[in-house]
């Protein structure tokens, strides 16, 4: 099933300014770790959710792109920099590929697939009556209600739709999503006045616009998330993700997260684990909540709720400042939902990281990549469309 793939190498001359650049990153994203400071989620010691193997010849598939032209999925996958995917079915896999330097249980960083992540914790918390989505953030983390958040709840957060200043140009080393990776530890401080942890940092953004206005994409948002998360269950971010999730997923592998100098998860992207492990996580979305090993991680009424949103959150996406080339879709509880008519949930993160989950078809799939750009709306939606045809063939 191509689980191949030569030994990796390490590049040389990674350093803090270029590890997210080409040719660097393709390593970099396999050995976080050995970049940064990191913390374990730990599996637990329950059993392993064992996958199946079922293969069928997904890469041969043909693959109708937006522009009316055809590919085959494995021509997409060989087109958009995969450093490993895997398609499954009811806890089966289909196919899986690691075509460069990966294997099954390499641990790679998924950047904001980790926010979906993180939403799931969320939806754990609620589920246990412990987070309650229509309070204000303040009720949790009281040191907010000074900041930017003054009058936000955990339902903004959950959705983007806080009326907070964040710029998430990744090319502007101005940004406030560059200037978080410099309170982190992950880019070098080019400005002096920056914080020297990330949740300071969090504390000097402001108030731009109203408290439940457009989806606009933030990661800081996540950030606020996962601090609301830990306040509202007392425990740090790897202990508690390992508690409500990672050990009820029957997950092979304990994952990783970066953390600053003060032991805080960058919950937005830091977030490494493996491709199979993955396909775990999103089987469990796929089966309502349940995992492969019988565990309920959140609930029906959960995903239910993320699926239907509110009565106005297609409009505030279709209104967003973001462009999601994403018409009729929405975003909710952490997860991009990009159709319409059809309920498909989708994991994303830049530089090609996807999870793909069609409770419908049972289809889960998931790819970890080393784009050499951030965005590239070709090949994220090139992917999107060879799931699309692997889950149509398999109804």
């Amino acid at each position: 099933m191509g689980l191949g793939g030569q030994a990796d190498q390490p590049q040389l001359g990674v350093t803090l300014d270029n590890w997210q650049v080409a040719p660097q990153l393709r390593w970099s994203f396999q050995h976080i770790d050995e970049l940064f400071p990191t913390a374990r989620i730990g599996r637990g010691d329950g059993p392993v959710a064992e996958l199946g193997v079922a293969p069928i010849d997904a890469g041969a598939l043909p693959v109708v792109l937006h522009d009316g032209s055809a590919l085959t999925v494995a021509d997409v996958m060989a087109q958009t920099d995969t450093d490993g995917w895997i398609v499954c079915q009811h806890g089966q896999v289909l196919a899986e590929h690691y075509p460069r330097a990966m294997a099954p249980d390499t641990r790679h960083l998924l950047m904001s697939v980790s926010k979906s992540l993180v939403g799931t914790v969320a939806g754990a918390l609620v589920d246990a009556g412990s987070l309650d989505p229509a309070a204000l953030l303040s009720s949790y983390v009281p040191e907010l209600g000074a900041s930017g958040y003054a009058g936000a709840t955990v339902r903004h957060l959950l959705d983007m739709r806080s009326g907070i200043q964040f710029s998430e140009a990744y090319l502007d080393p101005a940004a406030e999503v560059r200037l978080l990776e410099q309170a982190i530890g992950w880019a070098p401080r080019q400005h002096p006045d920056v914080p020297g942890t990330m949740y300071e940092f969090l504390l000097t953004l402001r108030q731009k616009a109203p408290h439940g206005g457009p989806f606009d994409y933030r990661s800081g948002e996540t950030d606020v998330l996962g601090w609301i998360c830990e306040a509202a269950a007392g425990q740090r971010m790897p202990e508690l993700m390992s508690r409500v999730l990672w050990s009820r997923i029957g997950a092979e592998h304990d994952a990783d997260i970066g953390v600053d100098s003060v032991g805080s998860g960058m919950f937005d992207g830091g977030i490494c684990a493996t491709l199979r492990d993955l396909a775990r996580f999103g089987t469990m979305l796929a089966r309502g909540g349940t995992s492969l090993t019988g565990e309920q991680v959140v609930s029906p009424t959960w995903l239910a709720d993320t699926y239907r949103g509110d009565p106005d959150s297609r409009e505030a996406f279709a209104k967003s400042p973001t462009e999601t080339l994403m018409p009729g879709g929405m975003y909710r509880n952490q997860f991009w939902l990009p159709y319409p008519d059809r309920d498909v949930l989708v994991c994303l993160g830049i530089h090609g990281q996807m999870v793909y989950v069609n409770p419908y078809t049972g289809v889960v799939a998931a790819k970890l990549s080393s784009w050499p750009e951030p965005q590239h709306a070709w090949k994220l939606f090139s992917t999107l469309r060879a799931f699309d045809a692997v889950s149509a063939r398999l109804v």
